[in-house]
């Protein structure tokens, strides 16, 4: 099935026209337009080229034209809501919660390396995999919560920039208009490289982070303490909100969608998914940075009557000015402004994105506005929708930025769990799926980010519960993974075991050890890495329409039914907590 008909397929400025068929046949690319030669911001890449025979210096070259995705999604993920959790941790903790950043790296990277792999390989976005493969009421489920927390986002990236722009004495009335209308102006061009031109160069101006991190003298002691897990004031529902709030302002369920998608549409595929890696380290250690400086500008730059009295990010920018001179407030602003920009277009990317997936229309930056008008025109919506929430009165603004964190906090559990699913559809990714160590690690980020959410959710209810008994549900929450853990390997064991068996049956009667023999005669484990990488390199997801979907088993539906309506409530908590702190 394919949606587009005209077929004009777009190679860097150079658009030909030819069947949609011929660029999508056999595969599940829906859109021609992510076919073609890799045109980047650093470089092009052409559609048939390999690193074979290539040197050093060239493959250098090749790197710098794939970097891209991995870097925007990370940096947009210090956007105004992250810049004013970390300052509101920084200002009301110190240095202490920098081991909740430590952490959270190998949760990056498991959860977007797995959406790298999905994107080169299947070349269609999350959003049309997960109605693909599990039908629309789960799509929708999906989906719907998406479009919800990302019109939220952006509402606070609009938040950010009226504070970042006031701060220099702009007013409201000003800033919001122009934010939006420069915000689409960004994506307008039908140019995939101009876009991506427009966004290193807002990356680039995050080096201001560190002569701010200079001009408030960081004290090395305390912040290295701070790897240290400890939980300052006790283990109570504010400290756990903020602690969700960092989660899901560093892990956001956004990330998943805007990567996988930009990575089709910058037409990567799997022989460049090695580079793709080194973008997302990349883009990690750029995100970390930039958390630590923030966390460590209010912790040290506001001076200790600061402490615990954190408001907003713009009385933030106030204050190191006050404290520190008028040069430190406004490196502050122009980070927030820098943060807000980038997220705002990285979040409403990742909703047209998965709009189109969802609609089967046309969803490429390489098309023009007369060529994809839903694509663009639902970008604009959501920009004109997010502006008008954006002039509410100051007081919800501000409570409504850390709730939006913790709401996506909560919902990143769902999204992982269908992200580790599509991860295991050899369907889908052939030579690709996941090993056993990668859903090992998928697995204890899942269950421990329902551990945290439940522990939130225990606290709203209960606000007089004890750190220690948040200690001992903690601990029973782990003993329970682990004995679900290895319920589950087992389970994988004997289906293998089966499949095994039904492989012996076909070959005449072969017990799985001798096929395991055999197949050990005939190759050796030199020759059959190499095998596989070979085939990685080439193999791609059929189309998806012939495809058989996944039967799901009774305890696999049980278990997804289960965590959708834990997460209905523990969204309502959040709702309640934001609510009860509006009130006081």
């Amino acid at each position: 099935m394919a949606f587009f008909s005209n077929g004009a397929t777009r190679r860097g400025t150079t658009t030909v026209t030819s069947p949609a068929s011929d660029a999508t046949a056999g595969t599940a690319v829906m859109d021609s337009a992510h076919v073609g030669d890799i045109v980047g911001a650093l470089g092009s890449i052409g559609q048939h080229d390999t690193i074979e025979g290539r040197t050093r210096w060239q493959r250098f070259r090749m790197l710098l034209a794939v970097i891209g995705p991995g870097l925007i999604v990370m940096v947009g993920d210090n956007d105004a809501g992250g810049v004013a959790t970390y300052a509101q941790a920084g200002q009301n903790y110190g240095m202490a919660l920098v081991w909740t950043l430590a952490l959270l790296v190998p949760v990056l990277y498991v959860n977007q390396e797995m959406v790298v792999r999905l994107g080169a390989v299947a070349g269609v976005g999350h959003a049309r995999l997960i109605f693909s493969r599990f039908g629309k009421f789960w799509g929708a489920f999906s989906v719907g919560d998406l479009f919800i927390v990302n019109a939220l986002t952006i509402v606070t990236e609009f938040i950010g920039v009226t504070m970042a722009l006031n701060y220099f004495g702009v007013p409201r009335a000003v800033s919001i208009p122009l934010a939006a209308v420069l915000l689409f102006a960004m994506v307008a061009g039908g140019s995939f490289r101009r876009w991506e031109r427009f966004l290193f160069g807002l990356i680039a101006i995050n080096i201001v982070m560190f002569p701010l991190a200079f001009m408030v003298h960081p004290n090395i002691a305390s912040t290295a303490k701070g790897i240290i897990p400890s939980f300052p004031g006790g283990l109570n529902s504010t400290l756990l909100l903020l602690i969700v709030s960092i989660v899901g302002t560093t892990v956001a369920p956004w990330q998943l969608f805007f990567q996988q998608s930009n990575i089709v549409d910058k037409r990567i595929t799997p022989r460049w998914i090695k580079f793709e890696r080194i973008d997302l380290w990349v883009g990690i250690v750029v995100v970390m940075v930039g958390a630590i400086a923030i966390m460590a500008a209010a912790a040290f730059g506001l001076g200790p009557s600061a402490i615990g009295n954190f408001t907003d990010a713009g009385a933030v920018a106030k204050g190191l000015h006050d404290h520190l001179g008028q040069g430190a407030g406004a490196l502050f602003a122009i980070l927030l402004l820098d943060a807000s920009l980038i997220g705002a277009n990285a979040v409403g990317l990742a909703t047209t994105y998965a709009l189109g997936d969802t609609m089967g229309k046309r969803h490429s930056l390489h098309w023009k506005i007369t060529e994809a008008p839903l694509f663009y025109i639902g970008y604009a919506v959501l920009l004109g929708i997010a502006a008008a929430v954006a002039f509410s009165p100051d007081h919800v603004l501000g409570l409504l930025t850390q709730g939006v964190q913790a709401l996506a906090g909560v919902l990143l559990p769902s999204a992982t769990v269908f992200l580790v699913l599509l991860c295991n559809d050899k369907a889908v990714l052939g030579p690709w799926v996941n090993t056993t160590r990668q859903n090992i690690m998928a697995g204890i980020i899942v269950w421990s980010l329902v551990l945290l959410s439940l522990a939130l959710t225990t606290t709203t209810f209960f606000p007089n519960t004890s750190t220690r008994t948040l200690e001992i549900g903690f601990g029973i929450g782990v003993l329970v993974g682990v004995l679900g853990g290895v319920t589950v390997a087992l389970g994988k064991r004997r289906a293998d075991r089966k499949a095994a068996e039904r492989t012996a049956a076909e070959l005449g009667g072969l017990d799985p050890e001798q096929i395991e023999e055999l197949d050990d005669t005939k190759l050796s484990r030199a020759e059959r890495k190499q095998v596989l990488a070979q085939d990685r390199d080439t193999w791609r997801t059929p189309a998806l329409d012939a495809l058989e979907r996944p039967a799901f088993s009774s305890l696999r539906m049980a278990g997804m039914i289960a965590l959708r309506g834990y997460l209905l409530i523990a969204v309502l908590l959040v709702g309640v907590k934001i609510f009860q702190q509006i009130t006081g």
